[in-house]
């Protein structure tokens, strides 16, 4: 800052102060309910930018019908799955319910009910006796209770209305950020408080942080799935690819995680009188595919920010409990956000203070 900029800055009155603390507060709590989904659209954009510059070009300059290409696409990438799991489970359905309806009824099951107290097993007697034995009896059985099944569809189709908001506000602000992203950041920074370049270098982190974590998510998720489906064909689970894939998706919900559709596929294999494969399954689900995700991704992780792993563990676990599923991206970046403070104070105002070390952990800029 020139001695001319500084001759001319003015006292800041203290009602102005407080209007612009005031209009903080408002524009935060306008955020606030879509904040999720405009952090969710920003790691996305970021990651996305290089092949918007690319598609930009090959669309002879119009930046919205290379975004509007670039959102369709992630919409059908994260809509396609699912529709296929969907696919899956209605070809299956069938088999499922009889392979339900012949584990609950096996001898296993009926001497593990007998051991059970009187008042116990008279209870699960009756359910298991209720219990649907075919797809044909499962429709007669929801026939008669319209008034459970329309509350549970009507609380399907709410769940579903505001996945559905929340995924338009996602899209509709990746479109605005892939448009007029790099716009905005040089705004940013222009208007912003730190230096000329700092908020560039700030916003460069956290590329650098979101394409890790989505990236190290992804392959670790792939790598868990590859895993499973090993146990799964070794243990004989039944249809292993359609666990495999069940596992591949719930490796993205960290609350639940892969090694979950392990659990359940050993269970489902101690019920129809296979012991040791479901032990087998057991020890494979939690020695195997439960330590992927902790040692693969924070590896990835580290390598994609330099920061050690203990940090980026410690990062993702405080994250999840602090934050929920999105704290997978706000655990390493609140990391990466302190290391890149400290490295820009002692870089930019105390450069000649040779008490302090290197900040360790960030890339260093030339």
């Amino acid at each position: 800052m020139t001695t001319d900029a500084v001759s001319r800055e003015k006292p800041v009155p203290r009602f102005f102060l407080g209007l612009l603390v005031l209009a903080t507060v408002l524009v935060g709590a306008v955020l606030r309910p879509v904040a999720k989904e405009l952090l969710l659209a920003a790691v996305l954009a970021s990651i996305l930018w290089p092949l918007q510059r690319r598609l930009t070009v090959w669309c002879r300059g119009r930046r919205g019908v290379a975004a509007g290409v670039l959102t369709f696409l992630l919409i059908v990438l994260l809509l396609g799955p699912v529709a296929t799991i969907v696919t899956v489970i209605i070809s299956d359905g069938a088999a499922g319910v009889q392979f339900v309806s012949d584990t609950l009824r096996s001898e296993q099951v009926a001497d593990l009910v007998g051991r059970l107290p009187a008042s116990a097993r008279d209870f699960v007697s009756d359910a298991i006796a209720q219990t649907p034995r075919d797809l044909g009896e499962l429709v007669s059985a929801l026939d008669g209770y319209e008034g459970m099944a329309a509350a549970t569809v009507g609380k399907a189709l709410a769940v579903t209305g505001a996945l559905a908001f929340h995924g338009a506000m996602m899209a509709i602000a990746l479109f605005f950020l892939l448009t007029r992203g790099a716009e905005l950041v040089h705004w940013i920074d222009e208007v912003s408080p730190l230096e000329p370049g700092q908020t560039l270098e700030l916003f460069s982190m956290f590329r650098r942080v979101a394409y890790a974590v989505v990236a190290s998510s992804a392959v670790t998720a792939a790598v868990q799935a590859a895993a499973a489906l090993v146990g799964y064909l070794i243990a004989g689970v039944p249809s292993p690819v359609f666990f495999a894939l069940l596992t591949f998706f719930l490796a993205f919900i960290p609350s639940l995680g892969a090694a979950v559709v392990c659990l359940f596929a050993s269970a489902l294999l101690l019920l129809t009188g296979h012991p040791y494969m479901a032990a087998f399954l057991a020890v494979w689900a939690v020695l195997v595919v439960g330590l992927v995700d902790n040692l693969i991704k924070p590896l990835l992780i580290r390598r994609g920010l330099e920061i050690h792993g203990g940090a980026v563990f410690f990062s993702l676990v405080g994250g999840i409990a602090a934050f929920g599923a999105i704290g997978l991206i706000i655990g390493p970046m609140a990391v990466a956000l302190f290391l890149a403070v400290l490295r820009m104070y002692h870089r930019d105002y105390s450069p000649g203070d040779g008490r302090v070390p290197p900040v360790p952990g960030l890339r260093h800029q030339p």
